[in-house]
């Protein structure tokens, strides 16, 4: 029985924890340009750390990117987005990186 009321009280305390944890939301604007850049984006930030979730809005270019402030930070993630290969903000993209998306992830679909 005391087994159970420690493992009882250890998830309520780890849900606690994580329940509250202290996120933020980060608003950037980017140079993606379709559908393959949103899938890119959206997946690869989230294996950043402290990133919990990442939605791609192509209408507007901008990606919002909810994150644990106790694990990385706003500049963090936009260097990440940078190395993935696209402008963020006023990072511009990292050449390497931008040179091998696909064409049609890069400006006007041109190389």
């Amino acid at each position: 029985m005391n087994k159970i009321k420690i493992i009882v009280s250890f998830l309520f305390l780890f849900c606690t924890t994580i329940l509250f944890a202290q996120t933020d939301t980060l608003r950037v604007q980017t140079s993606a340009e379709c559908g393959t850049c949103k899938k890119k984006l959206e997946k690869e930030l989230l294996f950043e750390k402290g990133v919990r979730s990442v939605n791609l809005n192509l209408n507007n270019k901008v990606i919002t990117v909810v994150y644990s402030a106790e694990k990385t930070n706003a500049d963090k993630i936009r260097l990440a987005i940078s190395k993935i290969g696209y402008a963020a903000d006023s990072i511009p993209a990292d050449k390497k990186a931008y040179d091998r998306l696909p064409d049609c992830c890069k400006k006007d679909g041109m190389k």
